[in-house]
């Protein structure tokens, strides 16, 4: 398999592809004006401790006050002889915190729709292969590296290395088959970065960040960047230079992997990577088999429907059914990379009568989330057809970083029609006037509307000017939206 990342980088936004035989898998953005916080570390107050939901807003210098549960917060070591809190569970948040306290925190989710950022007090710190854990004296390894005898072996190097150090680490999926150098590099790389944040901490105000995480080039190439990965391509002489410094600073066997892009066509038009990303803010998906998916993003839930397009006759039709699932499960694991959609996911495969027809189509979606970055969950298929899954968010969808709701429908993704809104305008007249003096009324509305009136309603207009004893005159109005309108008294 090629994989290549692809970088654009424009003075206000900064995009990252990621491409995988020359289809894009996964895009990020990242604008100046709205530069996400994961990973961020504050020193906030707490504003307010909320005892029945066993959680606090805390003030970090963000538009709105930030979440903070009790679950998320690191608990005071016990004096020694001490009893732990009630069979291991949290303790009440009035015991953990109070309101006024200075704290140290950093964002685990960054504000999403209307909710503030979501936060922890159990601080982490990632370099290339290690996450650097300051409150725990844990040593973990990802479990995603399967082999027992590599795990063994990295549990005893990084043992060694850390000796009596107090803080916690867990080795990460790109640590396998590291060598000790390597390891032992970032183990100083992240001491230093402690070292540092502390400094911060003792000297920073309420609300002032105290570590930042990388900008998007480098978080990616730090998260992404692997031997799989056979070219990185940056279309900025500037970004590419710090890009080179970074990779040469901590995977230096990678070196020859960074490309400066110079070419005359943009670089996100190599692959079509600009008309995906037109494609991935549509609902319909389509299949090579001719079926297609409907892909749905509402608060609660995402939902995928597939569908097989047109009838399929009765020959073989649990054949066509299966082979259709098959490439929509594929699909459907792509499109949630790409789209960066996250939560509560369901999707909606045909009915399959087959037992083992469901396994493969299960196996076949697990298996295309296998490249995912983000924790992905599958269940077992229930009676209906319908796969639920889940798939850890930490920023907006693509399309919500993308999109905002559509004026005329407020998100609805549908307007009433013409014939409603006549509909509401005669009763709104109905009421003026019974509320009102006027001698005639003004009714101002979208030109759709009005010439619907005035085309097929002409009859009952005059009914109501009969009914009213008012004359009504109708003014369309190009910039009014198909549901709006006025009513005026004259």
């Amino acid at each position: 398999m090629s994989e290549e990342i692809l970088i654009n980088v424009t003075p206000r936004e900064t995009r990252v592809g990621v491409v995988e035989n020359g289809m894009l898998q996964e895009v990020h953005v990242e604008r100046a004006s709205k530069r996400g916080y994961v990973g961020n570390v504050y020193k906030g107050r707490v504003q307010r401790v909320m005892p029945g939901m066993q959680a606090v807003f805390v003030e970090i210098g963000l538009e709105r006050a930030a979440f903070l549960h009790a679950s998320d917060i690191v608990r005071p070591p016990l004096p020694e002889g001490a009893e732990a809190h009630g069979n291991g569970h949290t303790p009440s948040i009035s015991e953990l915190v109070h309101e006024g306290q200075d704290i140290v925190v950093q964002v685990v989710k960054d504000p999403i729709g209307t909710k503030g950022a979501r936060l922890s007090t159990h601080l982490s710190i990632p370099s290339r292969y290690l996450v650097l854990l300051p409150h725990a004296r844990t040593l973990g390894i990802s479990a995603r590296i399967e082999d027992e005898a590599e795990r063994a072996r990295l549990k005893d190097v990084l043992g060694g290395l850390i000796g009596e150090n107090p803080l916690g680490y867990i080795v990460r999926t790109n640590a396998e088959g590291q060598s000790a150098e390597s390891l032992a590099f970032d183990v100083t790389y992240l001491s230093k970065v402690w070292r540092v944040v502390q400094e911060n901490i003792a000297k920073a105000k309420v609300g002032e960040r105290v570590y930042e995480e990388l900008s998007l080039p480098l978080r990616s190439l730090r998260d992404m960047l692997t031997d799989d990965i056979e070219k990185v391509r940056v279309d900025s002489r500037e970004t590419h230079e710090k890009v080179v410094k970074f990779v040469h600073k901590f995977m230096p066997s990678l070196d020859d992997r960074i490309e400066h892009y110079a070419g005359e066509r943009p670089i996100f038009d190599l692959y079509g990577v600009e008309d995906e990303i037109q494609r991935a803010m549509r609902k319909e998906v389509p299949l090579k088999s001719g079926g297609y998916l409907i892909v749905d993003q509402t608060e609660a839930m995402t939902t995928i429907d597939v569908n097989t397009g047109g009838y399929l006759g009765t020959r073989n039709l649990e054949e066509t059914v299966y082979r259709t699932n098959l490439e929509a499960a594929q699909a459907a694991a792509r499109q949630l990379r790409l789209r960066n959609l996250g939560g509560i996911i369901i999707i909606d495969f045909i009915d399959m009568n087959d037992e083992e027809h469901k396994r493969q189509v299960i196996r076949m979606l697990e298996k295309g989330l296998a490249r995912d970055h983000a924790k992905t969950t599958v269940y077992p298929m229930s009676a209906l057809g319908l796969v639920e899954m889940t798939r850890k968010r930490t920023t907006e969808s693509l399309e919500r970083q993308l999109c905002e709701p559509c004026p005329a429908c407020g998100g609805r993704g549908t307007i009433k029609t013409a014939e409603t809104v006549t509909y509401e305008i005669f009763r709104e007249i109905t009421r003026a006037v019974r509320q009102f003096n006027a001698e005639k009324l003004l009714v101002m509305a979208s030109p759709k509307v009005v010439s619907r009136i005035l085309e097929e309603e002409s009859a009952a207009v005059a009914e109501l000017e009969e009914f009213i004893s008012k004359s009504i005159r109708f003014q369309p109005e190009e910039h009014y939206s198909q549901e709006q309108f006025d009513v005026v008294l004259l």
